[in-house]
């Protein structure tokens, strides 16, 4: 029974290593592909220039085209998850739906029949402005790559701890406590997510460079692991408890 019990805790050890492998694969294209993409598309965009006319816009010269639309209609509507901001443009050049992250400070002010200026870069209307007020559109470039790293940030201490937790049940499968779903896995998780979102989301509001991120996520579960562990090592805690 007992070399039965222990192939199982390694079974159970030997699944989180692959599924840590594979959460630090996340990580990895976040930080190789999605940070440095978000980063190039915007540097470009903030490097083009003003296009002479349609002509050259359609012709896939790297330039920002000013468009004056009609708008057709919009909508405006906050839902929590079922919010929906857009509005549906038209112009000699380009038309179609464009959405806006909030409805603030041009959108909610559209009717139908306006005449607004848009730019458009790369097929993509990046703002619409009417009169002296301008609003990016969700499709323009933002500087805020500290939502990504967060995001990156959390699926490689998920790998982490997942390779922590796999390799004691590998190592020594009769003997896993604290690393048990309760109460160290569960804690862990709560605290690495919950920090994960509240970190990014500061950073992106108070514009911290996106570099402080990981550090600071990485103290914070640290110091959490290890005084978790080190209440639950104490003669007389039960784990659970």
């Amino acid at each position: 029974m007992r070399a039965r019990s222990a192939g199982r805790v390694r079974g159970v050890g030997v699944l989180l290593v692959l599924l840590s492998l594979v959460a630090a694969f996340g990580g990895y294209l976040v930080f190789s592909v999605w940070v440095p993409s978000d980063m190039e598309r915007r540097q470009d965009y903030l490097a083009a220039g003003p296009c002479l006319g349609p002509a050259e816009a359609e012709a896939g010269e790297d330039c920002v085209l000013t468009v004056a639309f009609v708008v057709e209609g919009t909508r405006n509507s906050k839902r929590g998850k079922g919010s929906s901001y857009t509005a549906t443009l038209s112009s000699s050049v380009w038309n179609g739906t464009v959405a806006f992250g909030d409805p603030d400070p041009v959108l909610e002010r559209l009717v139908p029949g306006d005449r607004v200026t848009g730019t458009v870069w790369r097929g993509q209307v990046m703002t619409v402005g009417k009169g002296e007020l301008r609003q990016d559109t969700a499709d323009a470039p933002r500087d805020e790559p500290q939502f990504a790293v967060g995001v990156g940030t959390f699926l490689e201490l998920l790998a982490a701890l997942g390779l922590w937790f796999g390799a004691v049940r590998i190592a020594r499968p009769l003997d896993v406590a604290p690393l048990t779903w309760r109460p160290l896995g569960k804690v862990m998780l709560i605290v690495t997510g919950v920090a994960s979102g509240v970190v990014s989301l500061v950073a992106v509001w108070t514009g911290v460079p996106f570099w402080v991120v990981p550090g600071v996520l990485v103290a914070i579960v640290g110091v959490t692991a290890w005084q978790l562990h080190l209440h639950y090592r104490q003669p007389g805690v039960v784990p659970g408890e």
